[in-house]
């Protein structure tokens, strides 16, 4: 019994911990583009972008349900394995986040955490414990489905603006009144992202709680406990920012205007809060990047950066297998080890996180130098410098200063 609470233990540490990388991983989707173009300061961002995520973890439980009772089925699982399980997902879905992290790629927190779990289960437990009917409905549907429709409502919502403001803003700086709209969409976004994916690890705890009785299979919600922790801690990885991928989604995809961050981040918004109340555990990152990509189209002369799109693409599809390998290999660990597994998994975990972070320092990217070109000046748009003179001109200056002497 006292082996089986420290699993628990264990497996709540790991979980708020991939709930804080999360935080940092998915700030972006929320604050990169108003940083982009100068409305909000960098550290004011990310503070306001914590702070919405904290409500935004309190507003809803359904997307834990989806993960609580519905994805894993609790009646085929034993109370001895599946809590080693679940730690061994989540070390497929950390150390996913962190790679993604090191590289600047905003790819899926979700998706990392659903294909840790999927792979550690089917190799610890089995393919009949895994309801594909819910993956299928509530997971892989949606991530078809979230981004492409993003992407056609931040397209068509950059036509409306740009097409409505055209005859009253002939400013050259991409349409300046919409910055207080870029604040309002950018923090809906955030209070979006609370409702979706805090709601996540709530499920994992939830769920690890329901497998070894300490919590009703009957009732799936989130104890009281687990929302603070999930919320705070979500939060707080919020607030220290990714600023990789901050740089990515900001400047990396395409040169965005206020008009296209109103328009992208209002339907992100939209969709994310939507498939929060139907329990969607769709992908904020997939969503944000369909938007910005879909605002970059909507707009005339702007140019999307597809080598880039092609890169996060490749991100998104490998998300699930990566982190479900990694979730297998660690779970193939304890079904050779039994408890002792668990021990050498925590090992390896500290050995990957601490190796990639080490490794993020050769070149650290901070809130001074993710946006250099826009944080430092405030600006929207660069302005044009003006060519300077010739070689040949300085030398005729010259002469011409030393003949009036």
């Amino acid at each position: 019994m006292e082996s089986a609470a420290l699993i628990i233990v264990l497996v709540i540490a790991l979980a708020l911990f991939f709930d804080f990388t999360n935080g940092f991983h998915d700030t972006a989707n929320a604050m990169a583009t108003p940083i982009a173009t100068g409305a909000l300061k960098p550290k004011v961002a990310v503070l306001l972008a914590a702070s919405l995520n904290l409500v935004g973890a309190f507003l809803s439980t359904e997307v834990a349900k989806t993960i609580s009772g519905g994805m894993i089925r609790e009646d085929q699982l034993s109370p001895d394995i599946f809590p080693p399980i679940i730690f061994a997902g989540l070390i497929g879905a950390i150390t996913w986040n962190m790679l993604t992290w090191l590289l600047g790629l905003p790819s899926s927190s979700s998706h990392a955490l659903f294909g840790g779990l999927i792979g550690a289960t089917l190799v610890g437990v089995g393919a009949s414990a895994i309801d594909t009917g819910v993956v299928l409905s509530k997971v892989i549907l949606p991530a078809l489905i979230a981004p492409l429709t993003a992407g056609i409502i931040a397209f068509a919502v950059t036509k409306i603006a740009y097409g409505i403001t055209r005859r009253y803003d002939m400013k050259a700086d991409g349409r300046d009144g919409f910055r207080w709209g870029q604040i309002f969409t950018s923090s809906l976004v955030a209070l979006a992202h609370g409702t979706n994916d805090a709601q996540k690890t709530m499920g994992v705890i939830t769920l690890a709680l329901i497998t070894v009785g300490w919590q009703s299979t009957s009732n799936p919600d989130p104890q009281l406990w687990v929302v603070f922790a999930c919320a705070l801690t979500i939060a707080l990885g919020t607030y220290m920012g990714g600023w990789r991928i901050i740089r990515t989604l900001g400047k990396g995809l395409t040169d965005v205007k206020p008009a296209q961050v109103f328009s992208a981040e209002t339907s992100t918004a939209a969709t994310i809060l939507a498939s929060s109340a139907l329990g969607f555990a769709l992908s904020t990152t997939q969503v944000a990047s369909g938007s910005v990509i879909g605002s970059g189209l909507g707009r005339r002369g702007s140019t999307v950066r597809w080598n880039t799109v092609g890169r996060i693409m490749i991100g998104w599809v490998l998300t699930l297998p990566a982190a479900g390998a990694v979730g297998a290999a660690a779970a193939l660990i304890v079904v050779w080890l039994g408890g002792w597994g668990v021990a050498v998994d925590a090992v390896i975990a500290v050995v990957i996180i601490l190796g990639l972070f080490l490794r993020s320092r050769r070149d650290s990217v901070t809130s001074a130098n993710a946006m250099s070109e826009v944080a430092d000046s405030g600006a929207a748009v660069k302005v044009p410098r003006k060519p300077g003179p010739t070689r040949r001109q300085r030398r005729l200056e010259r002469d011409k200063a030393g003949k009036d002497a």
